[in-house]
């Protein structure tokens, strides 16, 4: 006889951060019948449209923080840059998925790259860099072209500069260019493809992961996912769901996770995988599963958060995927996505379509070739 699990339909799922992964969360729970209490500091966040309640408070508020996850059966996330205090004041009060720990370690880029190299899983050459000397020596050991990153807060391409392998080099300036701000140097990675394995982990150890999808970057922005990715080999495949299990496990890790890989060739054998980053959270490479898996990612985010047992991971009769994201006004052109039979369009409920906002996404599902 299956053990009743301590949240059932009913409860009340509490998710920091309104922006659209926390929406197509809240949507998810309440397929499932879960009230959902969304905290988020705007008050025109887009998950508060589809949320039974909402706070609106800074995720400093300490004291708002308590009292939202006392009045929640679950919390989970849907962005990784909480101050470590509201994680505190979270997991003091409720079941705190995925937990402060794996939140802590992938925050920062020098604790998340050293604790995959820990794991004996390869990462671009990287090195601290908070001093003018210390670039000067960290692109001696590393070479050039490199990337400089801040350590904390970077995403789409934001706080990072690439280095290139011409040119004098002139370490102050470019430190000031980044305020201040503690910064990591990564080696380039000669890579023939970039994927991400989106996978789920349970409270009981439960694992089941998406297979690999192909992701093309615009600006520094993930443009279009396809799956399955071309020309991956079946090793490759089965190296790279490893490496985001043996992740997840070493996190103690409870929910939907993303790991982001570079494919570097091999001569005629199969591609090296390379991890790139971890997100600790539903992400976008997997929003294809929505209409292209049996269990979406956020459905099965929402499953692992309240631990139930994880839903199939595999595509939909096994067709090819591919989704793209609807960036700025991209999204103007919604009406004639909707004419198209084939087209799944989402959008996320935001106003102004800024240049590089996801403002929503369309997936297609195609015949099997």
């Amino acid at each position: 006889m299956t053990a009743t699990p301590e949240v059932q339909p009913g409860s009340t799922l509490g998710i920091v951060g309104g922006g659209q992964l926390g929406r197509m969360i809240a949507l998810a729970a309440a397929n499932y019948g879960l009230k959902v209490h969304v905290f988020a500091p705007d008050d025109d966040s887009p998950a508060f449209d589809v949320c039974a309640m909402r706070t609106v408070a800074a995720y400093d508020d300490v004291e708002a923080l308590t009292r939202f996850a006392a009045g929640v059966d679950v919390v989970t996330y849907e962005f990784e840059n909480i101050p470590a205090a509201a994680a505190e004041a979270l997991a003091a009060k409720a079941p705190l998925r995925p937990n402060a720990g794996a939140l802590a370690t992938t925050q920062d880029r020098l604790a998340e790259k050293t604790f995959i190299n820990d794991l004996g899983i390869e990462t671009a050459p990287f090195r601290i860099v908070d001093t003018p000397d210390d670039l000067v020596r960290a692109l001696d050991a590393i070479g050039r072209p490199a990337i400089l990153k801040t350590r904390r807060f970077g995403y789409d391409g934001k706080g990072q500069r690439m280095i290139r392998a011409e040119g004098d080099v002139d370490a102050a300036a470019i430190l000031a260019e980044f305020d201040g701000a503690p910064c990591i140097l990564e080696g380039f990675v000669p890579f023939e493809a970039e994927i991400s394995v989106v996978a789920a982990r349970g409270p009981d150890g439960a694992f089941a992961a998406y297979e690999p999808c192909a992701n093309e970057h615009r600006d520094h922005i993930l443009a279009v996912t396809r799956v399955p990715a071309p020309g991956i080999a079946p090793q490759t495949e089965a190296a790279a769901i490893g490496m985001a299990r043996r992740i997840a496990e070493a996190l103690d890790y409870v929910g939907v996770l993303a790991v982001e890989m570079f494919l570097v060739p091999q001569g005629d054998g199969p591609a090296r995988v390379v991890v790139n980053e971890i997100a600790p959270r539903v992400h976008n490479s997997g929003h294809w599963t929505i209409e292209g898996a049996i269990t979406s990612q956020f459905a099965q985010h929402v499953r692992a958060v309240c631990g139930w047992p994880l839903g199939d991971p595999a595509r939909v009769g096994g067709m090819a995927v591919e989704m793209h994201n609807l960036i700025g006004d991209e999204v103007s052109d919604w009406a004639g996505l909707l004419a198209q039979s084939s087209a799944h369009l989402h959008l996320y409920g935001k106003g102004e379509a800024r240049p590089g906002r996801k403002m929503g996404h369309v997936t297609r599902l195609l015949p099997k070739t």
